[in-house]
């Protein structure tokens, strides 16, 4: 008689399968920068995950099959995986639609693919994937505006109210001068795209409170992006959000230092209370709001109270990231929220909080965002 499998192998059996769907369902909608005729020369292939040691997916054109690593699969954030995905398949656009036989693998045609499908020509073999590439940065450490920002933000945490409003300030300031300067001085830069959050079927209202905020006052520009939903087996959307790696980690930070905050305050607020999901939406906006007004009646007092460098950002602007991202996003439309009944005492109490949170001590996470990771200090070598 056999033996039943163990009900671990059973489970690693079942996600495998989810995330072979997965990544059909990446690749058919990965094709959709393509013109009509390029797209119908690209075969749909097999997918398959292997153990490949430190390389991280190839491109078979005898089998017509895409292979990831295993290792590699299981254990990164989806962004990192689509990565390589996309990777592949340029090796895949190199073969079936330029017919690159005469060259090697990463030559002119290759790097032609990868401009076709906005993939990363370096997100292969044994390359460092890339959550590994911001987190392990060396130029972090001999950064001094990021050190001065984490020294800052540990400011920040002091329990004088006054100081601390005072050292998330001084940050702010110094991000607002090194991205002027930068900007004004065009000098070329390299940017780079992640998910913040998890991909979702659907996302509560405050997501996009966040969003705005990130984009409005951490230097980065945001994108609601299809993505797959591993729990769900179905295409969903996520926040990806582009900038440089130092912009990047900022916001990252952000977002889920604002996440918590919002669970720890939601948390003492509904004691003894019996509030649903949406209240807690109220809540989140009502805090979001709140802190984003706090910024914005910084941004807007009298010049006499603002540091010279400060007075000239209105909105902005960075003609490099938005080159970037009209290549990356070739086309996108835009989308509205059917709006919500709300509770005005909530979100007005939401508010309140929201206007005395100060963004403290860390500049980068520990994993990935939305919930995988634990915010952690930038530490100094």
């Amino acid at each position: 008689m056999a033996l039943s499998k163990a009900p671990h192998i059973k489970l690693q059996e079942t996600l495998e399968r989810n995330i072979l769907h997965g990544l059909s369902l990446e690749w058919d909608h990965s094709l959709w920068v393509l013109d009509e005729p390029e797209r119908s020369k690209m075969k749909k292939p097999l997918f398959s995950l292997r153990d490949m040691g430190r390389k991280l997916g190839t491109w078979s054109s005898e089998k017509n099959e895409i292979s990831l690593s295993r290792d590699h699969v299981l254990n990164c954030p989806w962004d990192d995986t689509r990565e390589i995905l996309i990777h592949e398949m340029a090796h895949q656009y190199a073969d079936q639609v330029l017919h690159a036989r005469d060259e090697t693998p990463h030559g002119p045609l290759f790097r032609n693919a990868c401009q076709r499908l906005r993939a990363n020509p370096s997100a292969s073999g044994h390359v460092r994937t890339l959550h590994e590439r911001l987190q392990s940065n060396p130029r972090d450490h001999h950064d001094r505006h990021l050190m001065r920002i984490k020294k800052l933000m540990s400011l920040a945490e002091s329990k004088n109210q006054h100081e601390a409003e005072a050292a998330m300030a001084k940050a702010h300031d110094l991000m607002k001068k090194y991205n002027l300067q930068v900007i004004a001085q065009h000098q070329t830069r390299e940017f780079v795209s992640v998910f913040v959050g998890r991909p979702a079927l659907r996302h509560f209202r405050e997501s996009y409170y966040i969003a705005n905020l990130l984009q409005d006052y951490y230097f980065v520009q945001g994108l609601w992006v299809s993505a797959y939903v591993l729990e769900k087996g179905k295409m969903g959307r996520v926040l990806e959000i582009s900038g440089t790696c130092r912009n990047i980690k900022i916001a990252t930070y952000v977002y889920d230092f604002v996440n918590r905050y919002i669970d720890s305050q939601w948390a003492a607020y509904k004691k003894n209370k019996k509030m649903n999901r949406y209240r807690k939406s109220d809540f989140a906006v009502g805090l979001v709001e709140g802190f984003t007004n706090k910024l914005a009646c910084r941004k807007n007092a009298p010049k006499k109270d603002r540091p010279p460098e400060t007075r000239a950002l209105v909105k902005f602007q960075d003609p490099q990231l938005g080159e970037y991202m009209s290549h990356r996003y070739p086309h996108t439309r835009s989308f509205s929220r059917k709006t919500e009944n709300h509770d005005a005492g909530i979100l007005e109490d939401g508010f309140k909080i929201g206007e005395k949170m100060v963004i403290s001590k860390g500049i980068v996470h520990n994993g990935s965002s939305g919930g995988a990771g634990t915010p952690k200090l930038l530490t100094n070598h």
